[in-house]
């Protein structure tokens, strides 16, 4: 009976997970054509929420329950007779001829079980899907998107070039229309981009890029000009066509200008074209460490993927590696060009190459150094552009190299003038006692081993400036337990209480009875090793005090304790920074000696002898948007008294202007475009229906805002005054 009542509820849960599955694919099918139409995310998720709120009301996944299962297998299956709701009674509550029709309703379901499907049907669901998909490739493949179907819309309001008339006299009559206009965009060659059309005159290329306009006039014209930044350039033919051709290297603003048969001038709008740079080629290298060791008994291969990329296609790449030989003033380098071992595919726009450089074909013998990156050139014409990556690092390590052993009586490493520096120490502990989970306990050991020898070595640096020659000034080491055997930890310990260090001191007692040398305290004695050194006493102590902590520290590292040594690495690093800033304080004290004073001469008030310094000197202070200062200042004097014409100097003066105010309006063309063509216009003289405030108010916009300066002023406050502005403060 449990496995027909089972058989109930796993139907209900598929008949509520069919729902929901309908509702998100319902939910989904229309993002994919607002995704091909180049919808964003913050539009995309509320939309899906709308639609799967909706999917939810409609279909109501909750609202299937038990009842409607039972229901729907009844009236699916008559031979159930109607009775599949005594599957979920207990035995206690139904009679013997209820059990008895229970257990035929159970056995008839077990048969009817596979063939019970929920009442969900997908076939709706599925065209839907397939006609997004459709339409949403479809999209894709003729690229309309919802910023094409804008700019598409823009170009319709923004469909013809119009023309306004700088004489006043033409105003009144019919002025020259443009029929139909064309601006062709051809990007270099090297980019294999095609000729395209763009109905819209504010553009952006490509540096390099051939520009043609095509202007249709629907009268006769006389002759028509571009003016692009400061310069003019007249388009050729005649009638009601011309055309012009130009390639642009720099972002500016351009706009025509032409006379009719009759002589009249007439200007456009002003346009913008906005030149960007083709990129730089971009090169990852993946699967290689930055630096690599090898032994010289091993296979000694560099394994990696050099993943390459460019906007307009890649032309050439390959590995610039330099060999190293030797060492010291003895040292050669040789530089060789190794190709990739795929072909490279000129013009691809992205490629991944695998590579292997093997170092015993290059020659490698032990302690020699290779140092290469991937260098990468793009198609760009008349100059590639070229990037490079990182330097990558091999060594094969020099099998012949003398290292470090410590033997008897050799306390000092000789060869390396190197020393790590405590606070290094400090960071390497740390990492080590981070690792130490995830590394074996005999690599543990070593590490920890190596760091306390790092240790001794930066405590015998210390050592020599106050003068130890070696470890053995240091009464605890080579020392014996009382038993005659040796104690392992003696080299790493102080003993204090050492009958040797008991004896030291009885000695010095013995020796203070001797006559005191009275120059004793005003000299250093350079044979004795405590005072061969120029640091002052109080530094000294804290020198020892800082050897005395690196030699706890060591110790807790050789018995592999670093989490112990910390605690006095840190007091060690302490003390050295505080010899360190005391060092700099002493100096800085020393640093100016003040000449003596005549004591004749002092608190007399004369100041013959005494010459006051004095230093000129001219600084050139470079003038921003000078031209368009000159412009604000002349508007200001035309405003006073408006003539009826510019004079040439006027005109020169906007003209100056609207090539820097030109500049800025590349950058926020919806801010100065219309400042710009009213300067435009004043620069051929006509002043007719202008108002020149505005004018100069959009020109003031332009400038820089002035830095502000504050001077601290001192004023005198009464203590009084002063202690009641703090009363005041603490009640706020």
């Amino acid at each position: 009976m449990k496995q027909a009542a089972n058989i109930l509820f796993d139907f209900k849960k598929r008949w509520q997970i069919y729902a929901w599955l309908k509702i998100l694919g319902f939910a989904i099918a229309p993002l994919i054509i607002l995704w091909a139409l180049g919808a964003k995310l913050w539009v995309l998720a509320p939309v899906f929420l709308v639609l799967f709120i909706i999917g939810i009301v409609i279909i109501k996944p909750f609202r299937i329950g038990l009842q409607e299962v039972l229901r729907f297998i009844d009236s699916r299956f008559s031979d159930l007779e109607h009775s599949s709701g005594l599957l979920l009674k207990k035995e206690s509550e139904l009679s013997n001829i209820g059990q008895l029709q229970r257990e035929k309703i159970a056995k008839r379901l077990q048969e009817k079980s596979k063939s019970l499907q929920p009442p969900v049907s997908f076939r709706s669901l599925s065209v839907l899907l397939i006609c997004c998909l459709a339409i949403g490739f479809g999209l894709r493949y003729f690229g309309i998107t919802l910023k094409n179907m804008s700019d598409f819309q823009q170009n319709r309001m923004d469909d013809s070039v119009t023309f306004t008339s700088v004489d006043s006299v033409a105003s009144s009559g019919y002025t020259p229309a443009v029929a139909n206009y064309t601006l062709e965009i051809r990007y270099p060659d090297y980019t294999r981009i095609g000729k395209f059309r763009s109905k819209k005159m504010d553009v952006e290329v490509l540096e390099n890029s051939a520009l043609s306009w095509t202007v249709d006039f629907d009268q006769k014209i006389d002759s028509v000009f571009l003016e692009f930044q400061s310069d003019s350039y007249k388009m050729k033919g005649e009638n009601e066509q011309f055309k012009f051709s130009r390639k642009i290297n720099e972002s500016g603003v351009y706009n025509f200008r032409y006379f009719d048969s009759l002589g009249n001038e007439y200007i456009s709008d002003l346009h913008s074209i906005s030149v960007f740079d083709d990129e730089d080629p971009v090169i990852e290298i993946e699967n290689l460490d930055q630096f690599s060791s090898f032994e010289f008994s091993e296979e000694k291969r560099l394994q990696f993927v050099s993943k390459i990329s460019d906007d307009f296609g890649i032309a050439n790449a390959y590995i610039i590696a330099t060999v190293s030989k030797g060492s010291g003033e003895s040292v050669k380098f040789r530089e060789e060009k190794i190709e990739f071992q795929q072909e490279i595919n000129s013009g691809s726009k992205s490629l991944d190459l695998d590579q292997q450089i093997d170092l015993d074909q290059l020659k490698m013998g032990p302690g020699d150094e290779l140092y290469f990156y991937v260098e990468a050139l793009d198609l760009k014409q008349p100059r590639a552009n070229v990037s490079r990556s990182e330097t990558y690092f091999a060594v094969i390590k020099d099998t012949v190299e003398m290292d470090y052993m410590e033997a008897g009586g050799m306390g000092v490493d000789l060869l390396p003038d190197y020393f790590r520096s405590q606070r290094q120490l400090i960071i390497d502990t740390e990492k080590l006692i981070k690792e130490q989970p995830e590394i074996s306990r005999k690599e543990f050991e070593t590490r920890s081993n190596n760091l306390g020898f790092d240790q001794k070595s930066l405590r015998l640096k210390y050592g020599q400036f106050m003068g130890d020659e070696a470890e053995g000034s240091l009464a605890a080491e080579n020392a014996e337990s009382l038993d005659g055997e040796e104690d392992l930890l003696a080299e790493y310990s102080h003993r204090h209480d050492s009958d040797s260090e008991h004896n030291l001191v009885e000695e010095h007692e013995n020796e203070s009875d001797d006559k005191e040398d009275p120059l004793e305290k005003y000299v250093h004695n350079h044979s004795d090793p405590e005072e061969s050194t120029l640091f002052a006493k109080s530094l000294k102590s804290q020198l020892r005090q800082a050897i005395n902590e690196m030699w706890d520290a060591e110790l807790q590292l050789r018995v592999y304790e670093p989490k112990a040594s910390l605690e006095y690495q840190y007091r060690a690093l302490e003390l050295i920074q505080n010899i360190k800033n005391s060092s700099r304080i002493y100096v800085h004290r020393i640093g100016f000696d003040p000449p003596p004073l005549k004591e004749d001469k002092r608190l007399t008030g004369e100041l013959k002898d005494v010459e006051s310094y004095r230093r000129s000197q001219d600084f050139e202070q470079k003038n921003e948007f000078e031209a368009i200062r000159n412009a604000i200042a002349e508007l200001q004097e035309l405003q006073k008294n408006i003539p009826t014409t510019l004079s040439e100097s006027s005109k020169g003066i906007f003209q100056k202007a609207g090539e820097e105010l030109a500049r800025e309006a590349i950058e926020k063309p919806g801010q100065f475009l219309a400042t710009l063509k009213d300067v435009k216009t004043l620069s051929g003289g006509d002043l007719e229906g202008l108002n020149l405030k505005e004018i100069q108010q959009g020109l003031l916009k332009a400038l820089p805002k002035p830095e502000e300066n504050v001077i601290p002023t001192k004023a005198y406050q009464n203590r009084l005054d002063q202690l009641m502005l703090e009363e005041l403060e603490v009640y706020e």
